[in-house]
């Protein structure tokens, strides 16, 4: 029986571009500009408007007790999606028919009232869920038991961590039994024994014929969880199916070498009004007039960011990833005094560390040394090839690393061994 079934649903959104003066970004210059307008005419200043659709002309079903993991790329219309499915926001066109009551975990706080206790946020959601109060009162227990927040059951939430506000969020989502589940990518805020806890808590739940929709970069946690995958491309359902078979199509798209990104002006370039990526490079030292990467190829990571603030403390976190979500190390520089301007920075890989296969790279800049400013997802994205020497087997090499690291055997003595 199919439990959510959704018709040529698209989401439109209107984007406003200003030519002319440049509008301020803080409250103050806001506000100055505004008066000033009150005034003045500014007949310099242009207003024009982009359709721009999240999501366009996508078509799906359902069935009950479906694990349906949601993949793609950043601003592929996953979240938009989910929103659409948890009745946040209505589609501009199409249908969507949804049998059951759903429950959202979308991002940390979702459905929360800041002022209430833990203990009250419990009920609300229930209350909102549509169960009664002993129906709630049956599962109180177990929720506070799975989240870990019982020394803080009766402290506002808006005082939680955001830790805190995501063991309660999916602890109430998963105990009080709604027919349907969609969690996004927030359990990443979690530890890896709480991620363990939920992706196991997912896998029960669908044994009792509820469905999960579940967004994340984490292929091997989809691949683990879910029975069916969709593959999301610009606003577009690109492939619906066998999660294995999803996946491939997906890996398919995505293992394409690009090892040089730039922009030529701010405006263009992705971040926001503090920060915005210039450009980011690998530069592999080639061996022997090669022309790919293999894992004998060492290579550098440049990185340059326009930096809007005056006098402030930075420094860039860099992650690389494995293509299935897995975090292969983080690095981070030191932290530095910087005005507004171009700030560079640099990294080396060594020959003979990681092994071959497809990577990302993602950074953030962050102030401080504790508060991220924007967190740059899968900036650049490399493929590693293989090579081997003085062996004959040649099935794939287990891991993700694969350093060169000396290992002596040595004969230590005869002996005859009967």
């Amino acid at each position: 029986m199919a439990v959510i079934e959704a018709e040529n649903i698209s989401k439109k959104y209107i984007i406003d571009h200003i030519k002319g003066n440049a509008k301020g970004n803080t409250l103050r210059e806001i506000i100055t500009d505004n008066l000033k307008n009150l005034f003045t005419k500014k007949e310099d200043d242009e207003v024009s408007h982009e359709d721009f659709w999240a999501l366009k002309g996508v078509s799906f079903k359902i069935e009950q007790g479906d694990r349906v993991g949601i993949i793609g790329s950043n601003g592929a219309g996953k979240s938009t999606l989910l929103k659409i499915l948890s009745r946040i926001t209505e589609p501009t066109e199409g249908k969507i028919s949804i049998k059951g009551r759903v429950a959202s975990l979308l991002e940390v706080g979702t459905g929360f009232h800041p002022e209430l206790s833990g203990r009250e946020n419990i009920f609300l959601n229930g209350a909102i869920l549509g169960m009664k109060r002993q129906e709630i009162k049956q599962h109180f227990d177990a929720i506070v038991d799975f989240a870990g927040v019982e020394k803080f059951l009766d402290t506002p939430v808006k005082r939680y961590s955001s830790g805190m506000y995501v063991r309660l969020g999916f602890a109430i989502s998963a105990h009080l039994e709604p027919e349907i589940m969609v969690v996004d990518e927030v359990l990443a805020v979690g530890d890896a024994e709480f991620q363990r806890k939920c992706l196991g808590k997912m896998k029960d739940a669908s044994t009792s014929g509820r469905t999960i929709l579940f967004v994340s970069h984490n292929l091997t946690a989809v691949q683990g969880l879910c029975n069916k995958a969709m593959f999301m491309q610009k606003g577009q359902l690109i492939e619906m199916g066998e999660t294995n078979h999803v996946l491939a199509t997906y890996l398919s798209h995505v293992q394409k070498t690009a090892l040089e990104s730039w922009w030529l002006t701010p405006e263009e370039a992705p971040g926001n009004d503090k920060v915005r990526l210039k450009s980011i490079k690998l530069i592999p030292e080639y061996l022997h007039n090669q022309k790919h990467i293999d894992v004998r190829t060492p290579f550098k990571v440049q990185i340059e960011v326009w930096n809007m603030m005056d006098n402030v403390n930075l420094n860039l976190s860099l992650h690389l990833n494995s293509l299935t979500g897995e975090c292969i190390f983080n690095i981070g520089t030191e932290s530095k005094p910087f005005e507004k301007g171009i700030i560079h920075a640099e990294c080396e890989i060594p020959a003979d560390f990681l092994n071959d296969g497809s990577y990302s790279i993602s950074f953030m800049v962050v102030k401080d040394t504790s508060n991220a400013i924007y967190n740059f997802e899968e900036a650049l994205i490399f493929e590693i090839e293989d090579y081997r020497e003085g062996t004959s087997w040649y099935g794939k090499w287990p891991g993700y690393v694969r350093p060169k690291i000396n290992f002596p055997i040595a004969q230590l003595e005869l002996e005859s061994i009967s």
